[in-house]
This record gives structure tokens, C-alpha cells and sequence, in this order.
């Protein structure tokens, strides 16, 4: 009812202002079914009609009748003057005795809808406070009721007719301190915060339609601050009659959204940086993505990751890690525009995205200053550390047809980088042909698993000492029908990320045990089975019990199985590790380090870790014979595991004076070219044939 009467309140306003073509008929006509009391009427009396809902009120069905219309308006003579103080006042409370026998209160707003030089017609509307006054709401008038009602939920009204200027109800100009009920489209758009002005204009060039739709935005308020509100709003179609209507009603809703701050941070907050995390980059990316085709607007999302930040977290700590995380997102926030964000995604991982005005080399400058800023933080503990980073960059709604689309362009853009550090791609179209490919090639693997085209080739271990094999290292290869041999290098990274990699482990873990348990049936020497689980496997709460079932299904003594981690699985979550080692010794399997040294870990590890062997990276061996460095750092290495009661075993052996620096050093084992490459089961076993009468 309040939003019909304003709304004849504005219509009555626009017939006057623009002389449109109106007669007592076409409005009496339009009146008449309304949920409302209502009577058109002249200054002279010579015109009155009440609708249906008013003669109802006072029980009589005649049109002219002048005594009931000042009954209605609570007048005590038909003189015409009487009707100046119906005209002036623009809500008119009357009280006057209905057919039933009852009291009618009904409050008048009166609109002047036509001046003639004969006579003025007039539309008075009514709104019924019966029911109100029976609740005994002590209020002097309507209008009063309305606008007290209005403050005291916070709730103003915005409406329009052409969205150029707008119509502010009383409590709407108080609560935002107007100056006036008509304000201008970009006057109220500059109250809006600038962060929200893109999803106020998307809703202000919505599409016309009937449903009510809602945002929430900050606009400045009385007093200057920004405070949270939900704008309701519809599209009302115009007839013959009417001009058509667009507005709805605006709720404070401050209060609420600070009872939500805690809920919003736990779902879309990153509690070690402070800045949105992935759950909010979705969220108000794909609503960016929408606006941007429905303003014609374009962003750039810009994903960047911190290069080598595990040496950070292993050189410094993991209280210092998240205190570079930190002032790397802050850093983003410097570089976040009107309508942009700046989010942790994951890990080291993050996202930056900026509007776009039309500067291709927007991403890489601002890039680069990231980069400038992120690399003065190298002070202090941090001055022994270059602090980087790299970015890939994508352009929205352009490169793709949903935000995520967009998102993993950019991701794409950044793995296709160079290897360098600081390294800058922006996403192309012809990458597609990159992707296409890691498809196609997924979809390969996929079908070589089932078709049992995995094969596993075993590269033996000596016994620097004696000579002799003590273990053989399982390495999985895809052998193609036509006999072409593919190894792990080109298929096992798209494994991991297309999750075929849980049953390209489960193959290795069963052969593995299988083929040894083979061996000692066939009266070979007893040697280790050394195996390799990605970091996906490895985290998995159940991998004990795999461990436990391909044991138990092969028969092989758990004494013969090791399982191989690299620095950096191992230390990802280092107190999960720990734990999941303990429940594989808990079975009697070996566990190894891959890999040592590669990841600049602290030798500390070594104190925490139930590792039972430790390998040697080939990149510490290679330059063993002419590097004096090389050497120290490998004796020492072997020193400090002696002194943890855990085996050495050094990887890329290939000549005889390598592994003689080796076995001076102290080392256990080794493993290289030198002695035998990766080979089929059916070479492996002649080879320990001649290993063991040589």
C-alpha cells in the first residue's frame, strides 16, 4: 500500500510536469479494481468518482454524490472552498462513520493531475488506518506512521522513472543526509563505496525484469562513513497510462554484516595473510565476469607464486614463511583497483585482479613493481635469501567463458613460463594446443593403465664394500603396442594432475612387492624392493593398509620393501609425515630420502625424520672428482648420518673414481649407470646371476 500511494504521488507529478493527455474518465477507469480508497474529483465539484474500495466504505453506488465525498474528506459543508484544505495538505488524516457502523480512519495524499481553465481534476488516494488505529498506534497522521515506521526499520525507498533521477523517500534522505528527495543518478552513485559502484551499475542496467532481485553495497551515510546496505529492486512494465517504474526499497543492514564479519572470515578470509582467499576470489570473480559482459568492462587476473618458497620455510621456518606470505599479500593490496581483489589461493600461491583501461602492459609493469617491493623485504634473517616471485596473466572475460575459465588460463600462462625466476607470461590462444595435447595425452594414459601397458624396470643398488646388489630401485615406464617406450618424465605429471596417479602407485606398490617375492622363489639373493609414492599418495590416511594389503596379497617379507619420499614430500607437512612413517616402520618397511640435498633443508630434519636411508642427490656427485666443495658437503653429509645410525646410498655414479671419493667418504651403497641402468625383470635377474659369481 505505502509503495502504491507513492507510487500515485510520482505519477500524478509526471502527468502534471510533462501536460501529458488526461481525462477524469481514463483515470476514474484505472482507479476503479485498486486495492485502495480512492476519488478523482474537480475544484468545482462538477466531476467525482470514488472506486469500488470507497464506496464500499460509505455505501453508496452514486458517482456525484457531493455530501458523501465530504464525508470521506471529513468536511462539514459542500461549500468548494472547504476542499483548499484537502488540496493543501499533502496527507490528510479523516475519520468518519463506514456502512457497517463502524469507524473509518483513512489518511488522503491529494496530487493535482490536470490545471484547466474551467476547472482542476485532482486524484486523491487514501490509505486505510482502520486497522492500525485498532492496534491503538498512537500516531498524529499517516504520514507520520509511514515515515516513523520507515526510521525505525532503516528502510528508505529509491524509485525512478527513467534512471536518470531518482525519487528519495523521507527516511531514504535521512539516513544517507540528502539534501533533497530528487537526486541525480551520478550523485547517488558517487555515495557508492568504489569498490561496489560496478555491481550498483550492473544492477542499474540489469535487464528489465518483473522478479525482484537484491545487492548489498556501502554507501556513505549521514555523518560521512560507509555503511552496508541491501538495495531491493524491480522493473514495474508501464501501461498506456503510466510511465514505467524502476526502484525498490533500501535496508540498513550494518548491523547484520558485522554479525557476519566472524562467518565471512572464516569461509572467505585467509587467516595466515589476512586477504580473501580462494572461496571469495570465486565468489566475487564470477560476479565480476558477469558484469564485465553486461557493462562491457574487462579485467586482467594476474596468478603469481612465490619462487622457491620452500627453501624459506626449510632455511627459516615455518613462523617466518608465513610472515613473507603476509607482507607478500599486503604488497598486493597496494596494486588492488576499484571493482579488483587480491587473494591468497593456496600455498604460495596467489591472485591479483585489476580492472582493465585499455594498457596491454598493465600485468607485466604492475608485475614488476610487485616484484621491486616484494624483493626489499630481503633484510635481516632474510638478506642470505633472494625473495622472487613469477605471475602468468589472463584477460576477462576474453580468455575464457566463466571466471574459472579465465583463472586457470592464468595458472596455464604461469607453468608455461620460463625456469627462471621472475619469470612474466601472459596466457595466448595458441596454449590451447598445449592443452589439447596434455588431454589427448591423459585420455592415452587412461586407457594404457587398463589396457596393462605400464611396466616397471628396476635399476640395481651395490654394496660399495663388497661389490654385490643389495636392492633394486622400481621405476615405472608406458610401453605403447608398437613397442615404444615412454617414461616417467612425460607421463607422471599429468598423472598427478589428473588424479590417475593413485592407480599408477597402487600398480608399482603390488608388482614391486610381486617381482621380488618372484625373486626369492627363484633362489636370487634377498634384496630390497625400493618404491616411489607421490605426495598425494603418500598423505592418503589409508596408506598403511595399502602398504599392508600388497604385502600380504604378494607374501613378501616387509624387511625387503622401501618406500622412497623426496625432501620436499616429506617436509610439506612435517608432523604428518612424521607420523605417517611411523605407522610404515610399524610394519618393518624401510624408508629412504630421495633426492637430499636439493631442497636446501636443514640437516636438523634428519634428527625428527624415522628415515632408514639416505640418497645422495646425483647433482652433489657429478662434480665430486673436481670440486673440494662437493666433496666436503658429501663427507660431511655421511658423517652427520652415521651418527643418526642411518645408511647412505649415492645416486649417478658413472665412473670407477667416483665411487672410490664414495667409499673413502664412508658411503653404504650406490647407484648409477656405472653399474647397470633401469632394465626389464628379465635382464635384471641375469644381472644378479653375474653379480653373484663375479
Amino acid at each position: 500500500m505505502v509503495l502504491l500511494t507513492l507510487f500515485l504521488a510520482v505519477a500524478g507529478k509526471i502527468y502534471n510536469k510533462h501536460k501529458s493527455s488526461v481525462d477524469a474518465e481514463d483515470i476514474s477507469d484505472v482507479i476503479e479494481e485498486l486495492n485502495s480508497e480512492m476519488v478523482v474529483w474537480t475544484d468545482d465539484l462538477s466531476y467525482i468518482h470514488m472506486n469500488k474500495m470507497l464506496r464500499d466504505q460509505v455505501g453508496s453506488d452514486k458517482l456525484d454524490n457531493r455530501q458523501q465525498l465530504m464525508t470521506v474528506f471529513g468536511l462539514n459543508s459542500d461549500n468548494p472552498e472547504m476542499l483548499e484544505k484537502v488540496i493543501r495538505n499533502q496527507s490528510y488524516e479523516v475519520h468518519f462513520q463506514n456502512v457497517s457502523g463502524g469507524l473509518t480512519s483513512i489518511a488522503w495524499s491529494t496530487s493535482l493531475m490536470k490545471k484547466r481553465k474551467k476547472n482542476s481534476l485532482y486524484l486523491s488516494a487514501g490509505f486505510n488506518l482502520t486497522e492500525i488505529k485498532k492496534m491503538k498506534v498512537n500516531l498524529a497522521s499517516a504520514n507520520d506512521f509511514f515515515n516513523s515506521s520507515m526510521e525505525l526499520a532503516e528502510i528508505g525507498v529509491l524509485m525512478t522513472t527513467d534512471k536518470k533521477k531518482y525519487f528519495a523517500s523521507p527516511e531514504m534522505v535521512r539516513m544517507l543526509g540528502l539534501r533533497s528527495s530528487n537526486v541525480s543518478l551520478g550523485d547517488f552513485r558517487s555515495l557508492v563505496h568504489p569498490n561496489d559502484r560496478m555491481i550498483f551499475d550492473g544492477a542499474m542496467n540489469s535487464e528489465e525484469s518483473p522478479e525482484v532481485k537484491s545487492i548489498e553495497i556501502r554507501i556513505k551515510s549521514r555523518g560521512g562513513s560507509y555503511r552496508w546496505y541491501s538495495y531491493r529492486y524491480k522493473f514495474i512494465e508501464g501501461t498506456d497510462n503510466t510511465l514505467p517504474l524502476f526502484g525498490g526499497a533500501i535496508l540498513d543492514i550494518t548491523k547484520e554484516h558485522e554479525k557476519d564479519v566472524l562467518i565471512e572470515r572464516l569461509a572467505y578470509m585467509d587467516e595466515v595473510t589476512e586477504i580473501p582467499n580462494r572461496n571469495k576470489l570465486m565468489d566475487i570473480g564470477q560476479a565480476t565476469y558477469e558484469c564485465c559482459h553486461l557493462l562491457n568492462y574487462s579485467y586482467w587476473i594476474i596468478v603469481l607464486d612465490i619462487d622457491r618458497f620452500h627453501i624459506i620455510n626449510d632455511t627459516c621456518g615455518y613462523t617466518n614463511g608465513n610472515y613473507i606470505l603476509k607482507n607478500f599479500g599486503h604488497i598486493l593490496y597496494k596494486f588492488v583497483t576499484a571493482g579488483g581483489l587480491a587473494a591468497r589461493i593456496s600455498g604460495d600461491n596467489f591472485a591479483l585482479v585489476m580492472r582493465d583501461y585499455g594498457e596491454d602492459e598493465l600485468p607485466v609493469r604492475t608485475v614488476m613493481k610487485i616484484q621491486d617491493d616484494f624483493a626489499k623485504l630481503a633484510t635481516g634473517e632474510f638478506s642470505t635469501i633472494s625473495l622472487s616471485c613469477s605471475a602468468g596473466f589472463s584477460k576477462m572475460p576474453a580468455d575464457g567463458n566463466s571466471f574459472l575459465d579465465v583463472l586457470e588460463h592464468a595458472e596455464f600462462a604461469l607453468k608455461s613460463g620460463s625456469d627462471n625466476q621472475s619469470s612474466i607470461c601472459g596466457y595466448e590462444s595458441r596454449m590451447h594446443d598445449s592443452i589439447i595435447g596434455i588431454t589427448e595425452l591423459e585420455k592415452a594414459l587412461s586407457d594404457a593403465i587398463e589396457n596393462d601397458e605400464l611396466r616397471l624396470f628396476y635399476q640395481p643398488k651395490i654394496d660399495l664394500a663388497t661389490g654385490k646388489i643389495m636392492g633394486v630401485e622400481a621405476l615405472v615406464r608406458w610401453i605403447k603396442p608398437d613397442g615404444t617406450v615412454i617414461k616417467p618424465d612425460s607421463f607422471v605429471p599429468v598423472a598427478e594432475s589428473s588424479h590417475l596417479i593413485g592407480k599408477i602407485s597402487e600398480f608399482v606398490l603390488h608388482e614391486g612387492c610381486r617381482q621380488n617375492k618372484m625373486w626369492q622363489k627363484m633362489g636370487l639373493p634377498n634384496i630390497v624392493m625400493s618404491i616411489n609414492f607421490s605426495s598425494s599418495d603418500f598423505y592418503q590416511k589409508d596408506l598403511k593398509d595399502k602398504v599392508f594389503e600388497a604385502l600380504a596379497i604378494s607374501g613378501l617379507d616387509a624387511k625387503w620393501l622401501e618406500v622412497e619420499l623426496t625432501e620436499r614430500l616429506a617436509l610439506k607437512d612435517v608432523d604428518y609425515a612424521v607420523a605417517q612413517m611411523n605407522r610404515l616402520r610399524e610394519l618393518g618397511v624401510k624408508l629412504a630420502m630421495d633426492d637430499f640435498g636439493t631442497g636446501y633443508s636443514s640437516l636438523s630434519y634428519l634428527q625428527i625424520l624415522p628415515i632408514t636411508l639416505l640418497k645422495l642427490d646425483r647433482s652433489f656427485i657429478v662434480d665430486i672428482e673436481t670440486d673440494d666443495i662437493a666433496r666436503v658437503i658429501v663427507s660431511s653429509v655421511i658423517d652427520i648420518a652415521k651418527s643418526k645410525k642411518i645408511e647412505t646410498i649415492a645416486e649417478g655414479i658413472e665412473n670407477e673414481k667416483q665411487e672410490g671419493i664414495l667409499l673413502g667418504a664412508g658411503c653404504d651403497y650406490g647407484q648409477g649407470y656405472y653399474y647397470g641402468k633401469p632394465m626389464p625383470p628379465e635382464e635384471l635377474e641375469q644381472f644378479i646371476i653375474n653379480n653373484m659369481n663375479s
